[in-house]
């Protein structure tokens, strides 16, 4: 079993395993190389054969325990019949909501759309031991893709909930089926060959505390349980929702949680009750000095000594980072 594997199931901690969100892309220079000849971004994520090749980049450089399908959350609601494009400089893009049409979408017509993700998987697991290393697939979670198919576009740029959660019925309606879908497009990850799960909420941060129950624990939990009946482990991220981390943790009770930069690892240590924790460290250290980093580095290892930890960000590498910088960070925590 691998190194991370084995501290999502048994939560031993004899070596701490070491992945990266956002290890495969925007800051390898052979990454680069590939999109610049790819400028489509979707069509790039279904490319098997690019898609399998970038997936597994980072294994070629760096001693890491896992690897993460390149992929992107958006590929739901393109699955669904909603046009999504990314724009150089922009982010994504995505054309108005068509509920009737979202609705009408059966589980073949979307599966006949992203099937390429489940085939890279599948590629993918040809070329690892998987008793040495994980494959984690992910999706986004129900509020996360509700807000960018609803807002048509990142909310970094635009964002009022009172517009998000207006119409109810579209609302609700879009919730049930985003929940179904998710649970479809993880099935045919773990089917393929994904050993764990990642669940990105990466905007429960921009949720007000009354709502947390409604958009973001109760949609969260009903995915957690699916991925825990297909016996897979399951990480969450509920990016930014500060100390409802616990309260979503006893609810959720995902396998781990990976949490952001805001937390405080001690008070983590001290509530969560040896569950599995990952990341934390702030991906803008990584852009620092060598002595700052391995101090910061040496904080989360310091913590989390005796306890059940995947080390990791508390976000996705920046686009500046060198990979030099990863290389350095991965020998810290091996020689820990």
């Amino acid at each position: 079993m691998s190194r991370l594997n084995n501290c999502l199931e048994n939560k031993k901690y004899n070596g701490i395993p070491i992945w990266f969100m956002r290890q495969a892309g925007r800051y390898l220079p052979e990454f680069i190389e590939i999109r610049k000849k790819n400028q489509d971004f979707l069509k790039l994520c279904f490319n098997q054969d690019l898609s399998t090749q970038i997936s597994l980049q980072p294994l070629k450089r760096f001693d890491l325990d896992a690897v993460i399908l390149f992929s992107d959350i958006l590929v739901i609601p393109f699955g669904l019949g909603q046009n999504v494009q990314f724009e150089k400089g922009f982010g994504p893009k995505l054309e108005k909501v068509n509920l009737e049409k979202i609705i009408k979408t059966d589980k073949k017509d979307f599966l006949n759309k992203v099937s390429p993700v489940y085939e890279i998987i599948k590629k993918i697991k040809k070329k690892i031991n998987i008793n040495e290393k994980s494959i984690i697939g992910f999706v986004g979670a129900p509020w996360t893709l509700l807000l960018y198919m609803i807002n048509q576009q990142s909310p970094k740029r635009n964002f009022e909930i009172e517009k998000i959660i207006k119409d109810q019925e579209l609302v609700k309606n879009l919730l049930k089926k985003l929940e179904e879908i998710i649970c479809l497009h993880i099935e045919k990850q773990i089917e393929a060959g994904a050993t764990v799960i990642q669940i990105f909420d990466s905007w429960a941060g921009l949720l007000p505390k009354k709502e947390l129950s409604r958009y973001c624990f109760e949609p969260n939990l009903n995915i957690v349980n699916f991925v825990k009946s297909k016996k897979t482990s399951v990480i969450c991220f509920p990016k930014d929702i500060g100390k409802e981390y616990l309260e979503f943790y006893n609810i959720v009770k995902p396998s781990c949680l990976s949490i952001d930069y805001n937390i405080d690892p001690k008070w983590v240590v001290n509530n969560f009750n040896n569950l599995p924790i990952q990341g934390g460290l702030d991906p803008k250290i990584l852009l620092t000095d060598k002595e700052n980093i391995k101090k910061n580095v040496e904080k989360y290892l310091e913590v989390f000594k005796d306890y059940p930890y995947i080390f990791n960000l508390g976000h996705g590498v920046l686009p500046e980072t060198k990979p030099e910088t990863i290389r350095f960070i991965i020998e810290i925590v091996r020689n820990s």
